[in-house]
């Protein structure tokens, strides 16, 4: 068996999960959740329960773990938004020159 397809797995897992680490940061930071869908975020933690069942079920633990760990993040990011839905984003503060 060859190594690259599970490199390319696992490159591809490392990515998906932590592409919602600028969005959690974003929002924990700024305190504001307006600018996020919470119809995409509600979809998606559903996808990645589904998705980490999946992988519980056969016994796929890279599978499970790539998708538990998108869904804590995708859910942090939900709660958060849940939270702070009806604050504004904060706007930078501009230097003057």
């Amino acid at each position: 068996m060859s190594i690259l397809p599970e490199a390319i797995g696992g490159a591809a897992a490392i990515c998906s999960t932590t592409s919602f680490a600028p969005q959690l940061m974003k929002i924990w930071r700024e305190k504001a959740g307006g600018e996020v869908s919470l119809g995409m975020y509600v979809l998606t933690v559903s996808a990645f329960a589904l998705w980490s069942f999946y992988g519980a079920m056969l016994g796929s633990w890279p599978l499970l773990a790539a998708n538990a760990v998108s869904l804590v993040l995708a859910s942090a990011i939900l709660a958060l938004q849940l939270r702070y839905r009806r604050r504004a984003p904060a706007r930078p503060d501009r230097a003057t020159n």
